[in-house]
């Protein structure tokens, strides 16, 4: 169909790769009939997963970046890897975008090294869509993929984030906020204040100042930027706390006879909270700032989580995002 949008899937990536990938791959293509996804990686490990749908093909790699590797160094010496394959991919023109549940690292390597940057961004940027308590998604910049920032990058960020937020998440005039160590104008490090006058004198941004980290799950804004070393170890704070208290919620019920009668009213609904922040229910995370739709899935990912990463690249690619991107900056 002269529609159909192409997806480079790295088979390989992951620590439930290439079984759950390849399933992912199938329940995608009857999902979406507009798609057709290319699995990237060992063609013989491929097909012993599963029949395949048939706007499946294999593209055979013979080597995987492992995770401990470094990633630039990886990416430029193993060219037959699943990963660069599928970066090679978008480069040409031959996928619209490639989705990854590999290093972190390596996909952020190759996002510069292959795809490339667009013109007027200097570092990309991986975000995040958080979910908060109201319902609304905080979507939150850089998580890791750049983590020393200057003012200039962080601007850059919240402009990729704004175009994000209202082209791929629907929000129409999201309010862009720059989390800092305080609410007050005075607070920040050099590298902040310079970022929020900046932003402040954007009159494209909604800008709305600082957000403290006790605020980000709490609807205080649709934007959140920030650099990758304190946005990687935000989400990382977040995700514990999350599983946390799913093994609480389970011990209690667990204990005694009584705590199970007691929890028994609670525990569908405190389920259905626990449920909202899912990982697999909110797609691949974007890679902002290079020449195409490149997206993390978590590297725990499973056929629901690959599912949802296809979903988020079909909708970047469908909304054209690196040109609304790069319009924008």
């Amino acid at each position: 169909m002269s529609n159909t949008i192409t997806i480079a899937l790295d088979a390989m990536g992951g620590d439930n790769a290439p079984s759950e990938i390849c399933a992912g791959a199938v329940e995608a293509c009857k999902k979406f009939d507009d798609i057709e996804i290319v699995l990237t990686g060992n063609t013989e490990r491929i097909k012993a997963c599963s029949d395949l749908h048939p706007r499946i093909r294999i593209e055979h790699a013979s080597e995987i970046i492992d995770p401990d590797e470094h990633p630039a160094n990886a990416i430029r010496k193993k060219r037959d890897s699943s990963l660069r394959v599928a970066m090679e991919m978008v480069r040409r023109g031959d996928a619209q975008g490639c989705v990854s549940a590999g290093s972190t690292g390596a996909i952020v390597a190759g996002g510069v090294l292959v795809v490339g940057r667009i013109d007027g961004i200097d570092r990309p940027a991986l975000g995040v869509p958080i979910p908060s308590m109201g319902g609304k998604i905080a979507f939150t910049l850089d998580v890791g993929a750049t983590v020393r920032c200057k003012p200039e990058n962080l601007l850059q960020f919240a402009l990729m984030g704004n175009v994000y937020s209202r082209k791929i998440l629907g929000v129409p005039n999201p309010e862009v906020k720059l989390l800092s160590n305080g609410s007050e104008d005075i607070k920040g490090d050099d590298t902040v204040l310079a970022a929020r006058e900046l932003m402040e004198a954007r009159n494209t941004l909604n800008f709305g100042g600082y957000i403290e980290g006790n605020e980000i799950f709490f609807d205080k804004a649709d934007v959140i930027v920030c650099d990758g070393f304190n946005g990687n170890i935000a989400l990382k704070l977040g995700e514990g706390l999350i599983q946390g208290l799913r093994t609480m919620l389970t011990d209690e019920v667990k204990k005694s006879f009584m705590a199970k009668a007691g929890m028994a009213f609670l525990y569908p609904t405190v389920k259905r909270l626990l449920a909202r922040f899912n990982y697999e229910k909110y797609g691949g995370t974007p890679l902002l700032g290079v020449k195409g739709a490149v997206l993390k899935a978590h590297g725990r990912s499973k056929r629901a989580a690959i599912v949802s990463a296809i979903s988020a690249a079909r909708r970047y690619i469908a909304e054209d995002g690196t040109a609304q991107i790069n319009r924008e900056i």
